[in-house]
């Protein structure tokens, strides 16, 4: 049987397949129009590449950034808001919290680009009471029809629905769910307590109301992916990859698009994670450089973060929804580079993506981008781009940058290249210290990992950039973030408040978190089961999110196997102090804490990607992997006649002294003059200065 990882960028569909008779990549360009186009036909090409009937395949995973797109370009569904009377403004006012505080002029995206309009948030009379959840005020039914009738009015048919305190009690909000789905059937419906049943209104409508803005576009793409896989004759289940690492149903990811808000992202870092294990390295700093954006993210001891849920901002919205912690920023080689009404020189974050793409494309792109920018300098050519699938035309590329950077400067041509090339670079080297040594890490004590089509042309310099202490270049870079979608196991979370004060807890308080514990675990279960997962094979993590009493967030801590109780609260609190410490330097040891939420993950295993060794060196590889020579400029501004190698025919051990590029279908990795290549077991490349 067969598998294949699909993801989905915004220039390139990128694919991976393994199968008996071993490991198969392609590329596909993105069809931005319907991106399920792209992924059946890149799936049927690869089939035919590997020589086995599409009805082998068994399991589909995919990442994609439909979700993600929406929020970026703002075209999301007209929602309507229904909320608990007194608090229609919940989502305008948002926290104390602004962009920049010092501003007189900033942007406040949630007010800016509001998920729901003023006029289609519609407050009704109900109300919960804390902290026991008992109903105070029933719901008043009338209100909520009348609300549906203006809804269908102005053809509204995206409903999100968020009460105060229906974390405590959430009968309202599924009554409320049930009355609109009678006055408008086809409405897609999202209750902020199937979507974060947590604590604290403003994030949780604000979650909800983006499940609602994104999902009735995310959902129509995820069914209608998984009729084209069926239509196209491919029996394979299909599943999604989600913000948190892990991979779900399409059924799920279609109630809940919020958990996939960061789909594509995640599985570059797993597949750079599980490469870097490989290599012998698990302090990684990943860049992920595609055609239209760069994700960053830093792995330290081989584990990913999470994000604090409260930092968790997509677009400028809060959304609580377990994330990966990673940075995104729009740099990629499709980025385009222009000077602004003040003549000052940009680049990005605006992208040429796929259709027309760069000028050299040929595609009737006319601005300049980081891509035309490397071919100007000699370093991507014309005749070998994606193997010679797409050639390209310097031409364009020379006329795009002169008339639109070179000549309203008055500099050559090469220099205004080298401009882009430097500035694109620095953009994406202060993101990569704000992930990491903002956070604590010393990038000397970290691998730098460039993968997409477009990181390995950019690794030494980001790296030098942001000292790190060496470059890790995947087997496969522009292939990096499909592969790790065969690396990542089925998971759930569901989460629920329950404040407990820790200290004073008696045992109906910790029966209480306990119960909690268990509702949770069943609900993961039953996705689980629907899975065909076997009972053997489930597992359930808890996660206690826990803070010092007033503070404004919380750190998770695992409880205890078998419970929390009240033996063992004492081992919980003395955890959540040294996490505190070890992520801000200090701790409180007699400060009152709390636990705030219960989180239960259930996860099981799924089969890993594994790479094979690669076959061993010999003395006259690189001789024989030499194609021919070509001049190329470097970042330093020097020239070099610089040969280019066939990066298939470099076996483990060999080693490559630069300057050189090293060739393969889907990316091609700059080796400058000073710089020595060492291939390694599993395939990766160790680019150290010489």
């Amino acid at each position: 049987m067969a598998r294949i990882g699909v993801d989905v960028g915004g220039t390139n569909t990128d694919l991976v397949l393994e199968c008996d008779k071993g490991t198969f990549f392609h590329k596909v360009p993105s069809t931005t129009q319907d991106q399920s186009i792209a992924v059946v036909e890149g799936i049927e090409q690869i089939c035919n590449i590997a020589e086995i009937d599409k009805k082998q395949i068994e399991v589909i995973s995919h990442g994609t950034t439909v979700a993600t797109n929406i929020t970026i370009e703002h075209n999301g569904a007209e929602v309507g808001f229904i909320t608990s009377k007194g608090f229609r403004d919940i989502l305008h006012i948002g926290r104390h919290k602004r962009p920049h505080n010092f501003s007189l002029h900033f942007d406040v995206p949630w007010q800016s680009h509001p998920l729901s309009k003023r006029r289609n948030r519609i407050a009704v009379t109900e109300r919960i009471r804390p902290p026991t959840g008992e109903i105070e005020v029933p719901m008043n039914e009338d209100e909520v029809r009348a609300a549906c009738a203006i809804y269908k009015k102005r053809g509204v048919k995206s409903i999100a629905i968020g009460f105060m305190f229906s974390f405590l009690n959430d009968s309202h909000e599924k009554r409320a769910r049930d009355i609109v789905l009678e006055e408008i059937p086809d409405a897609y419906v999202s209750i902020s307590s199937e979507v974060a049943n947590v604590i604290r209104e403003y994030e949780r409508f604000s979650t909800v109301a983006m499940n609602a803005f994104v999902g009735p576009q995310s959902s129509l793409y995820l069914r209608n992916l998984e009729a084209k896989v069926k239509n196209a004759g491919i029996p394979a289940k299909l599943r999604v990859i989600q913000s948190n690492g892990g991979i779900s149903t399409i059924d799920g990811c279609a109630k809940k698009p919020v958990g996939i808000l960061m789909s594509g992202p995640a599985g570059g870092v797993i597949g750079a994670l599980s490469e870097a294990r490989l290599a012998g390295t698990e302090n990684i700093l990943t860049v992920d450089i595609g055609g239209t954006s760069a994700d960053i993210s830093t792995i330290a001891n081989g584990q990913f973060r999470i994000k604090n849920p409260r930092d968790t901002i997509v677009s400028g919205h809060a959304v609580m929804a377990p994330m990966i912690d990673l940075e995104t920023i729009g740099a990629g080689g499709g980025s385009i580079a222009y000077l602004d009404a003040a003549g000052g020189f940009n680049v990005g974050p605006r992208s040429a993506g796929s259709q027309p793409g760069p000028a050299c494309y040929n595609r009737g792109g006319t601005e300049p981008t980081v891509t035309d920018a490397q071919v100007v300098l000699g370093r991507m050519d014309a005749d070998k781009f994606l193997g010679g699938d797409l050639p390209l035309d310097p031409e364009l590329s020379h006329k795009a940058i002169k008339e639109k950077i070179a000549d309203p400067l008055g500099i050559s041509v090469t220099d205004a290249a080298l401009g882009i090339i430097k500035i694109v670079n620095n953009n994406m080297s202060l993101t990569i210290r704000s992930n990491s040594v903002a956070r604590g890490y010393d990038p000397r004590d970290f691998s730098l990992m460039p993968f997409g089509g477009a990181g390995p042309f950019h690794g030494t310099a980001l790296a030098e950039l942001v000292s790190a202490r060496d470059v890790l270049v995947p087997l496969a870079p522009g292939i990096t973030a499909a592969m790790g979608l065969l690396g990542t196991d089925l998971q759930y979370e569901h989460t629920r408040s329950v404040i407990t004060n820790l200290f004073s807890a008696d045992q109906a308080a910790i029966d209480k978190v306990n119960a909690v514990s268990a509702d949770l675990s069943a609900m993961g279960k039953v996705l689980l089961d629907s899975d065909d997962i076997p009972n053997a094979e489930q597992a359930y993590e808890v996660i206690a999110e826990i803070r010092y009493h007033g503070q404004g967030f919380e750190l998770r801590i695992p409880m205890p196997s078998g419970g929390l109780s009240l033996e063992n609260k004492a081992e919980v609190i003395d955890a959540f102090h040294k996490q505190h410490k070890a992520d801000y330097g200090y701790a409180f040891d007699d400060a009152l804490v709390e636990l705030y939420t219960v989180r239960v993950i259930a996860t099981a295993k799924v089969r890993h990607h594994a790479l094979d060794p690669l076959f061993k060196g010999k003395p006259d590889d690189v001789e024989n992997a030499f194609m021919y020579e070509r001049e190329t400029v470097f970042d330093d501004g020097t020239s070099h006649i610089t040969p280019r190698l066939d990066r298939g025919k470099l076996g483990a051990g060999t080693t490559v002294d630069g300057p050189a590029i090293i060739i393969q279908h889907n990316s091609t990795t700059l080796l400058p003059p000073g710089y020595t290549a060492e291939v390694l077991d599993y395939g990766s490349m160790r680019l150290t200065k010489s």
